[in-house]
């Protein structure tokens, strides 16, 4: 995906730093043919106008002792659909929560040590006030999986 707002080389230092973000701006320099210093404001540039939005490291889960990624949909009170939220939020195990359209429900995906670690929290969760109803899935295989947007 190019972005029409954004020249090539812009277009270029970003799609060489989702490949690799640890890349040099003398790096990123030669591979965009700039001075590093030329790179160096394009990316903070690119940082300040927000399309950079971190720099991060991405984690394989099941090297890090995570080896069950779980999605629930939780049914929420409308009047506590923040306030459920934020605690979700509060909790290691929750690695993203997503207010989805359709009816008061958050979308929530969590990494967990085992079944038993699932169990566990399936459990918390029946005593966190304002959810109603909670459907959880684990996942079985990735097909694809991107952190970002690639360019």
């Amino acid at each position: 995906m190019k972005f029409k707002h954004l020249d090539e080389k812009d277009n270029m230092i970003l799609d060489h730093l989702l490949d690799n973000g640890r890349l040099s701006h003398a790096e990123l320099g030669r591979f965009v043919n700039l001075t590093r210093a030329a790179v160096r404001e394009r990316v903070n540039g690119l940082m300040e106008q927000g399309i950079i939005d971190k720099f991060t490291v991405i984690v394989n889960p099941l090297k890090a002792g995570k080896s069950m990624s779980v999605y629930f949909l939780i049914e929420v009170e409308w009047s506590l659909l923040e306030t459920v939220a934020e605690t979700l939020l509060a909790d290691d195990e929750i690695t993203s929560v997503y207010q989805m359209s359709g009816g008061p429900h958050l979308h929530v995906h969590a990494l967990m040590d085992d079944q038993e670690h699932v169990e566990h929290y399936l459990r918390k969760l029946k005593t966190v006030e304002g959810i109603t109803n909670v459907h959880s899935e684990f996942l079985i295989r990735r097909f694809k999986e991107r952190e970002g947007i690639q360019i």
